[in-house]
């Protein structure tokens, strides 16, 4: 175990702490708010919140090994014989990354099959690159944590691509109003997704101790909010302006919860 600074050990407690409290926040917000759009886009706002649902339970889950694994007490940090489990971060990312593009493509309401082909496509190579950055997070030799950053880079470039070349043809069919909103979200992913292998390589400058670990935490916290409960407000919005703009071509408002 990394022994931390108080600052440092307090620093990453409340950032788990208000981490929690956001996800739960955000859940709430976009379930509560599936009233508001048309019936086509509450299944986006389910997984959106479905998706801060399960950050908030593993924040929980972490930030419980965090006090776990050390004591603080008289101003001074103490390392436990428990370990700090950082393995909830890649079980909640292996379940949330490929929701998170599942929910981007759902709220753009493409044909029934590009949805489905999307998806799926999307969906593996998430899943794959989470997997394959697995054994480098845990291993403590530079080498073995490049090579499987190197791999797991390989699907993250696949879905920028797909982000802006598959994804991006499909922006001019969605309605003027929403169109910014759509492009926003995808930089917003392309963004914090993208912050996530900064972070990833933080020991490669040479950080040590419970420097790297602050760095690590932190990092990591700061890019699950914006990717999760930031991605999630942005995909409310986009539908609400999809159901408005529905809404006036269709010559009526108003949807039933």
């Amino acid at each position: 175990m990394d022994i931390v600074t108080p600052f440092q050990y307090s620093l990453i407690y409340n950032a788990f702490s208000f981490t929690f409290a956001t996800m739960a926040a955000a859940t709430a917000f976009l379930w509560l708010s599936r009233s508001q759009v048309a019936p086509a886009y509450r299944t986006a706002l389910t997984i959106s919140g479905l998706v801060t649902a399960i950050a908030a339970y593993h924040y929980w889950r972490i930030f419980e090994s965090w006090i776990a694994a050390y004591t603080f007490g008289d101003g001074v940090v103490t390392a436990t014989p428990f370990a700090f489990n950082d393995a909830y971060r890649y079980v909640d990312w292996l379940l949330t990354v490929p929701l998170l593009l599942i929910e981007l493509v759902l709220v753009m309401r493409l044909s029934r099959e590009e949805t489905m082909s999307k998806s799926l496509r999307l969906g593996t190579a998430a899943a794959l690159m989470i997997i394959l950055g697995y054994p480098g997070e845990i291993s403590n030799d530079i080498p073995t944590r490049v090579l499987w950053g190197t791999l797991s880079a390989i699907p993250f470039l696949y879905i920028v691509w797909e982000l802006f070349s598959g994804l991006g043809k499909s922006i001019a069919q969605q309605p003027a109003s929403a169109q910014n909103l759509v492009r926003k979200a995808r930089l917003l992913t392309f963004a914090s997704w993208g912050f996530y292998p900064i972070v990833y390589m933080a020991p490669y400058a040479g950080l040590t101790g419970g420097t790297v670990t602050t760095t690590i935490q932190i990092g990591y916290t700061i890019a699950d909010i914006v990717a999760k409960a930031g991605l999630g407000i942005l995909i409310f919005l986009i539908a609400v302006r999809k159901s408005e703009a529905e809404a006036e071509a269709g010559g009526h408002k108003g949807y039933a919860a």
